[in-house]
């Protein structure tokens, strides 16, 4: 049986290296929130036979407002559409996959994308609040002690992370954008993460605001109108992002500079 990985070890380990600063190592305090993290972390190290690896993470918005927007269904074919293009990507293989809903449900944790599950009516039914500094924090952390568990194992690894929202941060009880963006400014400078927003029209929320607060960057951040048509491309726009990311490192490196504009 492989052995459940120590998320403090791991998190020390990216600090003693530099890649994550005390005040993120402070943010992801494993008292407080490491069951949540232990709990998408999914597939060991050891069960995997890549060379090198890509971890692509969605957190799709289970919040009512999703549903009152009429968007569920469109949300649910989103997520499947870009399963769909990594599986048709030439690096499949190397991909692995992780999806936690915005109120802290694994839908499945890291796992080969032939294991990934396909959201659908039974297990996405919308209708929780958007605590989204906080979950964020959790989401992150999970990609962190993912990466590092890899890095620790002397396996290359790049990641790829889409966050989904059609609201404004109003439920979160310890984390607040400033948290956020520690954690992301750190990710960033390793230049080994992408990390994505798409929100989704609520006709009050400044996305581009909120994500740029939350440190994501410019070009990394998608604002569909509120309709199935928006929200269908914007999801098509970062599955082939995602898939240009996997390719290759040099395919990463400019996917990640160039940003949803990029090709």
């Amino acid at each position: 049986m492989s052995q459940t990985p120590d998320l403090n070890q791991l998190f020390q380990s990216a600090h003693a290296e530099g890649s994550l600063s005390s005040s993120s190592l402070q943010a992801l305090n494993v008292t407080d929130i490491g069951a949540q993290i232990q709990a998408g972390l999914g597939i060991h190290v050891d069960d995997v036979t890549a060379s090198e690896v890509v971890l692509v993470t969605i957190m799709p918005d289970d919040s009512g407002s999703i549903n009152y927007g009429g968007n569920t269904a469109v949300v649910r074919a989103g997520h499947n559409t870009i399963i769909d293009a990594l599986l048709n990507s030439n690096q499949r293989d190397n991909i692995l996959v992780h999806n936690r809903y915005l109120n802290g449900f694994v839908l499945y944790p890291y796992c080969p994308l032939s294991q990934a599950v396909r959201m659908d009516a039974k297990n996405y039914n919308p209708k929780q609040g958007t605590p989204l500094y906080d979950q964020t924090v959790v989401l992150l952390g999970t990609v962190l002690a993912k990466a590092q568990e890899f890095s620790d194992n002397g396996v290359p690894v790049r990641t790829v992370t889409l966050i989904i929202t059609d609201g404004a941060d109003v439920h979160s009880q310890r984390a607040t954008a400033k948290t956020v963006r520690s954690l992301i400014q750190d990710m960033l400078s390793t230049e080994n993460h992408i990390i994505a927003a798409m929100g989704i029209d609520d006709g009050q929320t400044d996305f581009q605001q909120v994500f740029q607060d939350m440190g994501i960057r410019n070009e990394w951040i998608l604002t569909p109108g509120n309709s199935q048509k928006d929200i269908r491309q914007a999801f098509q726009i970062f599955s082939q992002s995602a898939v240009r990311a996997s390719q290759s490192a040099g395919g990463f490196s400019q996917t990640s500079l160039g940003g949803f504009g990029g090709s």
